[in-house]
């Protein structure tokens, strides 16, 4: 792809504390190369939408429903790159997360979907370690074996092929819909996990509920969305 147009979508549920600090790293970091920022902003009751409304290149768009999947629906009526980035409001985009994505796509015309790992900026050193060992050692394996992965706070997805997959399953409730679009994607091309592909993101979720609970629930999920094509967890609980 020459000179691509990348929009860069962050979904957004009671944000306040997050969504500043999210949209100025990725404002800082994209270094202009963004044709646009989107936030969906999520059936907030807090000062999220204000907050985003005062940068100048971020557009606004109210999602009333709530839930993640149909947020990100939202976004793929309104979206208009021809790469879609899609990242977490508790996110923080590192330096080079843009031209390791552009470099990817310009190598490999058959890529459609690229993603990798979180790094947590609020574990400690020794949860970082465990962390890292857990993609290297776990997820990369189970990604060589399967051949598809993608993490919900990190990825990238051509919007021609968002466009052939009629954008995102909204029957999916959270969990597992990470994993059911790079599943439907890699129908019509290569959906690659790098694991130097990182994202800075919060822990707040495992810190709340647990680090291995979650580890499982996730990993159950990814099983689940593999083998039988659904989730296989429907409730969850918003970490605020």
């Amino acid at each position: 792809m020459n000179n691509p147009k990348i929009s860069l979508v962050i979904v957004a549920h009671n944000e306040e504390k997050y969504i500043g600090k999210c949209i100025e790293f990725a404002i800082k970091h994209s270094r202009g190369r963004l044709h646009e920022i989107l936030v969906v902003n999520n059936a907030s009751t807090d000062t999220t939408k204000e907050i985003a409304q005062k940068y100048e290149m971020v557009r606004v768009v109210d999602e009333s429903q709530k839930g993640q999947v149909r947020a990100r629906q939202r976004s793929f009526y309104e979206i208009k790159g021809d790469l879609i980035a899609y990242i977490d409001a508790d996110t923080q985009m590192p330096e080079k997360w843009l031209d390791v994505a552009l470099d990817e796509f310009s190598q490999d015309k058959n890529l459609v979907c690229l993603s990798g790992p979180y790094v947590y900026y609020d574990f400690s050193k020794l949860q970082k370690f465990i962390s890292k060992i857990y993609w290297h050692a776990l997820a990369y394996p189970i990604y060589l074996a399967v051949g598809y992965m993608a993490v919900g706070g990190n990825f990238i997805i051509k919007k021609e092929v968002l466009d052939k997959m009629n954008g995102f399953d909204t029957s999916i409730e959270f969990y597992g819909e990470d994993t059911n679009i790079a599943r439907r994607a890699s129908k019509f091309g290569k959906v690659k996990f790098k694991l130097d592909f990182i994202m800075h993101s919060s822990a707040r979720r495992l810190l709340h509920q647990g680090t291995l609970k979650i580890a499982f629930i996730y990993m159950l999920n990814f099983l689940s969305q593999v083998f039988m094509k659904k989730s296989a967890t429907k409730a969850y609980k918003d970490v605020r």
